[in-house]
């Protein structure tokens, strides 16, 4: 099965109904594109749970180690981490049964894709949420 995203009309529809975003892999170091890409996600009035278990906070908001730790419901999980870990990524996503798991451009993984589609998830791979909310608001 090849990996076959939503349409950019629908990712601006997904973008325009989420309110809180689980980063896994959200760095602190402002020089890293998950910081960029999630501080303008951020400046753009949508809620960020930074997901990374070697740092305490970004953007002065304190960072959990995975995503079962998250109290609440999240609509979509952006992953900025490297395409082997989407498969383990997914199966913790499955879990906390978020709307929309996204991986960033450059990352992408059929295995994870199949999984979660299977599922009847929204999937949408290797594909920069910050672009995609430039270019669909």
């Amino acid at each position: 099965m090849a990996i076959e995203n939503p349409t950019r009309e629908e990712m601006g529809q997904i973008l325009k109904k989420a309110k809180r975003i689980a980063v896994v892999g959200l760095s602190d170091n402002p020089e890293r594109t998950s910081y960029m890409v999630s501080e303008a996600m951020k400046d753009a009035g949508y809620e960020i749970i930074p997901v990374n278990p070697t740092v305490d906070e970004v953007f002065g908001i304190k960072a959990v180690d995975t995503l079962k730790d998250i109290e609440g419901h999240v609509d979509i999980v952006n992953v900025f981490r490297r395409s082997e870990f989407l498969p383990e990524i997914a199966k913790e996503f499955a879990e906390i049964d978020a709307d929309v798991f996204w991986a960033q451009l450059g990352v992408q993984n059929e295995e994870a894709y199949e999984y979660l589609k299977k599922k009847g998830y929204t999937v949408i791979m290797d594909r920069c949420i910050k672009v995609e909310h430039a270019l669909t608001k």
